[in-house]
């Protein structure tokens, strides 16, 4: 039976209350936020009514679960998604208006919630979304970060780091659960003691402990009653206070135990080039693990009897390394609390765990100082030692003899612990993001891992919701797609092909393009008030955001902006179609050098934008603090999407889905889900460029790659390189771009040029031409970017999760009905 609709009049009786319970306020006095604040708990308690129902029913059914466990879930704004999974736009906004509120300003009251960073976060966050409106029972797992990873500021052209601090006025839609905090631990020594049957026990004895308590926020389905749980974790010390040691005038000790739990969930990814970094780091990781494995065997064995059969209702997923410690501390649990022995852990342990691996590059799969792992988790280093052990003697059965097997396998080698080692070992699942690094994993990296286990490996191109990237972000292009489809893309986005029979209707191309310009005109409005330059809508809005790492080289996009600024001096007449080259990027706060690339295109921004000569021919801003909410805006306003990583380096990227979900060409390389992409859309409505990953790995293993030939040969490259380092832009500061210019050329230590941007500076160069040239047919680039929304239908988070579903964590759909 379904739910009667909440009415205009029933929730502006509930804001009114809320606002009276909360602030001791009427509707006249109430301010912004504090409206906000009332509408969502007017909206939470029908949220808690579906939250119910919905935990009722799995446990009705005994439904098997995943566990999602991940460092990050960048989920943004929590109240636009909600009102559009509850179908609840019209009521809100409607009432709103009549008590005069507008729903877009009171959405801005909201801050983005700081729980991730990069693409890793806000794949979690779609594959959440993605998971509830399926209707498949899941938990995402991670920490509650009181400050995030840090608002980005840019003063005088360099990113500066401040807190985030997204939690100061609260946040009204999580639930904290008190009644489930368990305590996790930390050091000490493990003793060996005997039970009443005379078996040997471990027990860790001597640690320091945190108790961790969860705090669980609702991740609403579609308009479909279901409503699954973000848990994140807080942290609280055990003893709070001392009083004893305050009273002798030890004030340090007395808050020694708080002091330790507050540091955990203070930020996300400290920085690790010091060693208490690199601790905090792999305390943070158990911290929020230990407490999920904990709590979710608890929760089956509440229901069930046999822990043996764990694995049969509860599958852990690990997203990408971080979590892996997930592995050791089951076989703990399962061992030491539950008194199994080590055949039946390891049974039960991998048929549980599963693995996704989000990166190519070696570097970026984390690895542990002995020293530093074995002293702060010391039972989890014996266990983890012991699957070490066991697994070598597995290598010698297969390889005997094959020292090379044992170097480039073994989990625990060289004084280091490898993550990614232990979850391929144990994980009964091991996938790669997009096609291209699946078969890169297999052939390459995970190369010996996958002789051995061919049959888990596997791969599940990454998604994106479009209720969150279209529906919510985009609405003028959402309700032109409904108008012409209908609305099933909402919740399958495979219809979006029936849109390819107006690609050559010049009516609906107007309209397309209309759309654009007017989601371009909000997004320079957004650069005006942010950014204080003004912006032209009809000029070719050029995109680069996501994290910043050298390998995704917007280096070589600053570079090519550079080289154009450089023709136009050299020829003021010449025949440029406008350009505004958007940027928005977070550098790691301890990357330098991709500090410098953020202070370099800050820089050049500001010569080119106030150089009257060049006629607003080029213009380029840098987003500052780029978030999901700020994206939404970008994603519907862009033309182009800079998708430039090097080949072979970018395990999928998401960004590039949502560029085409909009009508954004792709302008990229061949890496990646730009590989499927370009299938789906077709290479003449594409912009490709540069080296193939085949080629990149060629010139990695052979060492003939020389960027110097390039630099001695080629004199518009050699003009820009040396502005780097003759003040052009830098005041003639000569080494404040020096080490930039050093990578390219003579780095201290590593390769020149590793990730190959002057190798493919020319080609990129022509690839921007073709853009031009394309641009300025209108029929041509309105065909171009409607083909992209229309053949985007592969890249929705809906079908990764059906894949993963089905295939790997074998769940099934429940159905919740709503009461009266």
């Amino acid at each position: 039976m379904k739910k009667k609709e909440i009415t205009k009049n029933e929730l502006k009786q509930e804001i009114e209350s809320y606002l009276k319970i909360l602030y001791r306020k009427t509707i006249d006095e109430a301010t912004n936020q504090q409206v906000y604040q009332a509408l969502s708990y007017a909206l939470k308690d029908d949220i808690v009514d579906k939250w119910m129902a919905t935990h009722k029913q799995y446990d009705k059914l005994d439904s098997k679960t995943v566990y999602y466990l991940s460092m990050e879930f960048l989920t943004g704004r929590a109240l636009g998604n909600i009102i559009i999974n509850l179908k609840a736009d019209k009521v809100v906004r409607e009432t709103l208006d009549e008590i005069g509120f507008d729903l877009d300003v009171i959405e801005d009251e909201e801050p983005d919630a700081a729980l991730g960073n990069g693409g890793l976060g806000r794949l979690a966050a779609c594959f959440l979304d993605s998971l509830s409106s399926l209707g498949y029972p899941a938990y995402g797992c991670g920490i509650r970060y009181k400050y995030g990873m840090f608002k980005q500021k840019i003063e005088n052209g360099f990113q500066v780091e401040a807190p985030d601090d997204w939690l100061a006025v609260g946040n009204p839609f999580e639930i904290k659960r008190a009644e489930y905090a368990t305590e996790v631990k930390f050091g000490g020594y493990v003793a060996v003691r005997k039970n009443e049957n005379g078996k040997d026990c471990f027990v860790q004895e001597g640690y320091q402990s945190v108790r961790a308590v969860p705090y669980d926020l609702p991740i609403v389905g579609y308009n479909n009653n279901i409503v699954n749980t973000l848990r994140i974790w807080d942290a609280e010390a055990i003893d709070t206070f001392n009083l004893d040691e305050f009273d002798k005038g030890d004030y340090q000790k007395a808050v020694e135990q708080q002091n330790l739990a507050r540091t955990i969930c203070e930020v996300l990814y400290p920085n690790d080039n010091h060693y208490s970094g690199k601790e905090l780091r792999l305390k943070q990781q158990y911290f929020f693990v230990s407490a999920s494995v904990q709590t979710a065997v608890k929760k089956y064995m509440d229901k069930h009897d046999d822990i043996r059969k764990l694995h049969e209702k509860v599958c852990f997923q690990l997203n990408d390394t971080h979590p892996t410690v997930t592995v050791p501390e089951l076989m703990r649990i399962l061992m030491d609390d539950y008194g199994l022995e080590w055949d039946e852990a390891w049974n039960v342990t991998t048929k549980a765990c599963a693995y996704t691996n989000h990166t190519i590059m070696s570097e970026a799969l984390e690895k542990w100082p002995l020293e530093l792992f074995s002293r702060l988790l010391p039972r989890i280093y014996q266990i983890t030692e012991e699957i070490n052990r066991r697994f070598l003697l597995d290598i010698e059965r297969k390889y005997p003899g094959n020292g090379d097997k044992v170097r480039s396998m073994a989990i625990v080698y060289d004084g280091q612990v490898k993550m990614a080692h232990l979850a391929i070992v144990a994980g009964f699942s091991v996938n790669g993001v997009a096609r291209l690094h699946t078969e890169i994993l297999k052939n390459q990296e995970l190369k010996d891992f996958y002789e051995m286990y061919p049959e888990r490996f596997n791969n599940k191109t990454n998604g994106i919701t479009q209720r969150r990237f279209l529906l919510h972000g985009n609405p003028l292009l959402a309700e032109w797609v409904t108008d012409k489809i209908g609305s099933d893309w909402i919740t399958d986005l495979s219809h979006m092909n029936e849109l390819s029979v107006y690609v050559d209707d010049e009516k609906c191309q107007k309209e397309f393009m209309n759309i654009k310009y007017q989601n371009k005109v909000r997004l320079a409005a957004y650069i005006k008030e942010h950014n204080g330059i003004e912006v032209d809508p009809r000029s070719i809005f050029d995109v680069q955001v996501k994290r910043l790492h050298e390998y995704k080289r917007q280096f070589l996009n600053i570079l090519h902006i550079m080289y154009l600024y450089n023709k136009l001096k050299t020829n003021p007449n010449l025949d440029m179609y406008p350009r505004t080259f958007i940027f928005g990027a977070k550098a790691s706060a301890g990357y330098r050098r991709a500090k410098a690339v953020i202070k370099l295109i800050n820089s050049v921004a500001d010569v080119i934008n106030n150089d009257k000569s060049i006629n607003n021919k080029i213009k380029v801003v840098f987003i500052e603090n780029y978030r999901v909410s700020n994206a939404e805006i970008i994603f519907a306003a862009a033309d182009v999407s800079e998708q430039i990583s090097t080949a072979s380096k970018e395990a999928s990227g998401t960004g590039n889905m949502k560029f085409m979900l909009n009508g954004a060409v792709t302008l990229g390389t061949m890496d990646g889900a730009n590989v499927e992409i370009v299938e789906e859309v077709g290479g003449e409505n594409a912009f490709i460029f540069g080296l193939s990953s085949d080629e990149v790995i060629a010139y990695e293993h052979n060492g003939e790659y020389n960027p110097k030939d390039i630099f001695n040969t080629d004199t518009e490259i050699r003009a820009v390189l040396m502005q780097l380092i003759d003040g052009t832009y830098s005041h003639n500061d000569f080494d404040l771009f020096r080490e930039l210019y050093n990578s390219l050329l003579e780095p201290e230590g590593g390769r020149a040029d590793q990730y190959f941007i002057l190798k493919d500076f020319r080609s990129y160069a022509e690839a921007q031409l073709k853009v031009e040239e394309a641009y300025r047919d209108e029929a041509r680039w309105a065909k171009m970017a409607m083909l992209n929304t229309a053949k985007c239908g592969k890249f929705s988070s809906d079908r990764t999760i059906e894949e993963y579903a089905k295939e790997i964590w074998k769940l099934e759909k429940v159905t919740v009905e709503a009461e009266d």
